[in-house]
């Protein structure tokens, strides 16, 4: 979709742009990523590692929390200087405010999901389902954690696609034909 618009998609990418931004490392966003944690210890033993910030307000928050702000500033500066695609990480919640918004969920069916993931990672049926699993499971809970809103429930985006039913590339022209659609919407 990205190659179609000819803008810029940032997944993992935003991780060492936050960390650049913000002045932790990148290790921190990597294992933090899209990983929401209330464990008081965690956040003692991570917040040695952070640097860059000093203060004592700075200091008391919760690495977590200080790696979400970090990527949160990063997405909303990223969205003011260009359109561009941003995967995951609440970037729908942190644009929520600005007008070009355009948020999409896409899920598939479990089949689908499977025969990616396997493509992909080349691992056996059971092994993509376990981390089809997982990441759901992570994806769910941080995106619940942080956003106060429900992960997958199509209240929470503009367009939800199933793009086993529609395939990859349809998928990608029905998001722009959406967008289009959107953003030159005639009241």
């Amino acid at each position: 979709m990205a190659e179609k618009l000819n803008i810029k998609c940032y997944d993992k990418e935003l991780l060492a742009l936050s960390a650049k931004e913000s002045g932790l490392s990148e290790e921190l966003f990597k294992f933090n990523d899209e990983k929401p944690t209330n464990s008081f210890l965690y956040s003692l033993v991570m917040d040695t590692y952070s640097m860059g910030y000093s203060g004592s307000s700075y200091m008391d928050v919760p690495m977590n929390q200080k790696i979400f702000m970090a990527q949160y500033e990063c997405i909303k500066k990223l969205a003011e200087q260009e359109s561009c695609i941003i995967v995951g990480r609440c970037a729908d919640y942190a644009l929520k405010d600005m007008p070009g918004l355009v948020s999409v969920f896409i899920s598939a069916d479990m089949d689908f999901k499977i025969k990616r993931v396997i493509e992909m990672y080349g691992c056996d049926e059971v092994k993509a389902k376990d981390i089809i699993n997982k990441t759901n499971k992570k994806r769910a809970s941080y995106y619940n954690f942080y956003s106060n809103k429900k992960w997958a429930d199509s209240r929470s985006y503009n367009l939800c696609i199933n793009s086993s039913a529609v395939g990859i590339e349809n998928a990608a022209d029905l998001i722009i034909q959406f967008m289009n659609l959107k953003l030159n919407k005639k009241d």
